[in-house]
């Protein structure tokens, strides 16, 4: 692994991001190379579903998407960094480690912390490498006008039946695709679970079950993913399925 590691800072201060580029130029190996700063949970996103980052430094109090929401998006990104979070507030400490966050730096920064940070995350991701070396990871063949993507399964929030076609919706994109729910059902039980007819969700991306208030049914729930804002319809007839998955999460 290169003794550099491609950094996104991501912090909604100016003065805070540019007191960690400084820090993070006088750390030695394995160093960090800044290849990006957002100020905004929302940019960091668009720039993380890109890749090419080994390690973003993440805030945790921004408006809009927060850090705690734009980590758990990140968990279902195949090629998500190490992450560590850098914040002034020390009450989120257990949650970052819930997160699996590699280290939690308090502002101000000290520059030897910063530097166990870096070597955390270096190890973290030289495991994580290994392990992925071991087990290639499944993906879906998308293709479009002419153009073949695959897609990471592990970054699939749901997928829905649209009449002959399958809506498959990741944190950023929705892409069609030929195939049943039900050929998905059977062949990831662990990863996807049916709500409704219509419609299977990672277990993974769970965030909330929701009474639906909009609807035309006045006893409707909806599910909440990581991610994304559209909420996914809960049909009465899997609604217990729903809550057993929350239970073990």
């Amino acid at each position: 692994m290169s003794t550099s590691l491609r950094t996104l800072i991501v912090d909604d201060e100016a003065l805070a991001r540019s007191r960690l580029r400084t820090l993070l130029g006088d750390c030695s190996a394995p160093g960090a190379q800044v290849l990006a700063e957002a100020a905004d949970g929302e940019e960091a996103l668009r720039l993380l579903h890109a890749g090419g980052f080994d390690l973003a430094l993440v805030d945790i109090r921004m408006p809009g998407i927060d850090g705690v929401e734009l980590v758990r998006t990140l968990r279902n990104l195949a090629h998500a960094p190490a992450v560590v979070f850098v914040t002034a507030h020390a009450s989120h400490a257990v949650t970052a480690f819930e997160l699996e966050a590699v280290d939690y730096l308090t502002k101000p920064v000290r520059a030897e912390r910063l530097h166990q940070a870096l070597q955390k995350a270096e190890r973290f991701l030289k495991d994580r490498r290994s392990q992925q070396s071991e087990t290639p990871q499944e993906s879906l063949l998308i293709q479009d006008r002419g153009r073949a993507e695959r897609v990471p399964l592990a970054e699939v929030l749901y997928l829905k039946s649209e009449l002959k076609y399958l809506t498959v919706r990741t944190a950023l994109r929705s892409h069609i695709l030929d195939g049943s729910l039900a050929e998905f059902e059977e062949r990831y039980p662990r990863r996807f679970v049916r709500v409704h007819r219509n419609a299977l969700v990672a277990r993974d991306a769970i965030r909330a079950l929701e009474k639906y208030e909009g609807g035309e049914d006045a006893e409707g729930w909806v599910l909440r993913l990581h991610g994304i804002s559209e909420p996914v319809l809960v049909s009465r007839r899997q609604l217990a399925a729903v809550r057993d998955v929350l239970k073990e999460s």
